[in-house]
């Protein structure tokens, strides 16, 4: 098995669910526009697996790695909505 390929699938399965995460932190936990969110992009990683040839060793790494993706976009959310916040507080006070 070729440790760079499952390296490049984990890296993929990490940056596809980064905008599914992003849009979880932002909806009702356990509604169905959540569960869509987690459950959308698994297919894609099914199949970009199955065509890549990578056994079933790669699955917990490739979990591992679309989990983290759902945790580092759901980061971002706030941090970007904050940021945007402290922007316009700063506006406002130049503004005064």
């Amino acid at each position: 098995m070729d440790f760079r390929l499952i390296l490049l699938l984990c890296f993929g399965a990490a940056f596809l669910n980064l905008p599914f995460g992003y849009y979880r932190a932002g909806v009702r936990k356990f509604s169905w526009q959540w569960f869509l969110a987690v459950h959308l992009p698994v297919p894609l990683i099914f199949v970009t697996r199955i065509e890549s040839d990578v056994g079933w060793s790669a699955i917990p790494l490739l979990i591992a790695a679309a989990v983290a993706g759902q945790l580092m976009g759901g980061i971002i959310r706030p941090g970007v909505r904050n940021r945007h916040t402290a922007k316009e507080i700063l506006v406002e006070k130049d503004e005064r």
